[in-house]
């Protein structure tokens, strides 16, 4: 790993559902693969319950999402060594019916998810069509090097959570 892109990474289960399927290692590996700079980050597995009180509470959507990305320094302009700080949160729940309908292992979705995320707290984003290109490109670009197929292939052009 290089310097450029050393992580601090902790994961939590508070919904341990998922706890023996994506492990800590996998986790690392695609949270490393979307990493463009140094990194503080928090990988968060919550149920339905927490993931629709976040949702409220942060972004007066009041139901669970796929993914919530909370970046902290958002905006700023991060020094050379200064680390992107973010927690990310995934609802298992959700994750998990959006893969089956999407006919997805749970597995490459929530790498998918892991990898969004990351990019969120980067400063990616979705808002209009260009950026969601651009970030959707750079999405598939990175799950290919995991060895993981275009998530957007089949899907009519819709996008992941925040």
């Amino acid at each position: 790993m290089s310097e450029k892109n050393k992580l601090s990474l902790s994961v939590q289960y508070p919904d341990a559902r998922l706890a023996a399927v994506i492990t800590r290692p996998k986790i690392r590996r695609w949270v490393q693969a979307a990493l463009l700079a140094p990194a503080e980050l928090t990988i968060r597995f919550v149920d339905a319950e927490e993931g629709r009180i976040l949702n409220r509470d942060y972004r007066e959507k009041d139901y669970a999402t796929n993914v919530l990305t909370f970046a902290y320094n958002e905006g700023e302009e991060l020094g050379d060594d200064e680390p992107t700080r973010a927690d990310i949160i995934l609802c298992t729940d959700v994750l998990e019916k959006e893969a089956q309908e999407q006919h997805k292992s749970v597995e490459e979705h929530t790498a998918h998810l892991i990898v969004h995320g990351v990019l969120h707290a980067q400063g990616y984003d979705h808002m209009d069509d260009e950026e969601a290109s651009e970030m959707e490109g750079l999405e598939t670009e990175i799950l290919a090097g995991l060895g993981i197929s275009d998530p957007y292939k089949e899907q009519a052009h819709g996008h992941l959570g925040a």
